[in-house]
């Protein structure tokens, strides 16, 4: 896709970090523009934001985990503005901790958001593209997955997240090939930021209150929590930098998006271990300090 102008954007998780500025390029771009996020104040501010600068905007309050308010969104925007030409299935959220101590909510809160709202996006609008597409020749449209590098690694005291986020990566995969064997003007794409300055570290506040946990959290879980707001307040690829990245790569049709090359290194020893059989490496074999401060941190669970 290389013209924007009067096309329509949707974003979830539209209210802050990298989804913030997915939507506010696309207003820069000329685009009509649905930012939808579960955060009412969030969603507002944005959606005021877009409108100021003379975007048609229609703001949709979401959970993208339950499937009747994405379905709700999907018939929202096909009455206004007909079938999307970008798609950012965005929302997400984050927790940490040893694998075996989350609880069911945890892993129904976190699947829920990560997964099954890029799940539901995708099977309310793809189908709504590919129509588009049959009925006009000039039609395209693009989807674009946010997972993560932890959706291609797997660091320690991160599970349920990684797990998430992996899953998203497979179904971004797939959801290439299958596209490919029916059309040539619906495309797919998957992001994979490491660290970004984003909200993220501080997802609880949007937890819903049923899948609240009623237990304090776990000294890994707190160990996990201060290390990753640690690491995304230090990184320094901004989300608008990161925005700037997945719309070129709109523009020239790439499907991988990173937004820190230099973390494929990483990717690499992984890939070794697998085709060579070895056991999984120590993600700390560069930085043996921070494996060395974890396995310290954890010690004193007990």
């Amino acid at each position: 896709m290389k013209e924007f102008t009067g096309r329509t954007a949707v974003v979830t998780g539209a209210g802050s970090g990298i989804g913030r500025e997915f939507a506010r390029t696309a207003g820069r771009l000329g685009m009509n523009v649905v930012p939808a996020d579960v955060q009412p104040d969030a969603l507002r501010q944005i959606a005021d934001e877009l409108a100021a600068q003379g975007t048609s905007v229609l703001p949709f309050q979401l959970d993208a985990s339950k499937p009747e308010q994405v379905e709700a969104l999907a018939v929202a925007v096909r009455a206004r503005f007909g079938a999307p030409h970008l798609l950012f299935n965005n929302a997400g959220v984050g927790a940490g901790g040893l694998i075996w101590e989350h609880s069911q909510h945890t892993w129904e809160w976190v699947i829920g958001v990560n997964l099954l709202g890029v799940a539901h996006g995708m099977r309310l609008f793809v189908p709504m593209m590919l129509e588009a597409a049959d009925a006009d020749p000039a039609f395209e449209a693009h989807v674009v997955n946010t997972a993560s590098m932890a959706g291609l690694l797997n660091a320690p005291n991160m599970g349920v997240y990684n797990v998430s986020k992996h899953a998203v990566v497979s179904l971004s995969e797939t959801l290439y090939q299958d596209l490919a064997l029916v059309t040539d003007r619906v495309r797919a794409h998957v992001l994979c930021p490491y660290f970004v300055p984003t909200g993220i570290s501080n997802s609880e506040r949007n937890r819903p209150a049923e899948l609240s946990d009623l237990v304090p959290r776990t000294r890994s879980q707190e160990v996990a929590k201060t290390m990753i707001d640690k690491a995304v307040a230090s990184g320094h690829v901004s989300a608008a930098q990161v925005a700037e990245l997945v719309f070129d790569a709109v523009r020239a049709n790439r499907f991988y998006i990173f937004s820190h090359p230099k973390a494929l290194g990483m990717l690499r020893v992984r890939f070794d271990d697998i085709l060579e059989g070895r056991n999984p490496s120590d993600p700390y074999a560069g930085r043996p300090e921070i494996g060395e401060a974890l396995r310290g941190a954890l010690a004193a669970r007990r």
